[in-house]
């Protein structure tokens, strides 16, 4: 009779298999990354408006300067 948590198989005693947890593989982990990679590249990631350029304004000293 084997110990508790653990069952016989062909004469050998095996550990009783535990609750699976599905695991990411290292293929499935690089191609997730390379879709969010793509995704970035082809639609953005809703990238600001690009900033729109002032107007320059002249600072105190520059007005100094000339007097």
């Amino acid at each position: 009779m084997p110990p508790e948590g653990f069952h016989v198989v062909r004469r050998r005693v095996r550990r009783n298999p535990g609750p699976s947890a599905k695991k990411l593989s290292g293929w499935t982990i690089a191609a997730l990354i390379a879709v969010v990679w793509l995704w970035g590249r082809v639609f953005g990631f809703g990238e600001a408006d690009p900033a729109q350029p002032s107007s320059p304004q002249p600072s105190v000293s520059a007005t100094a300067a000339r007097g």
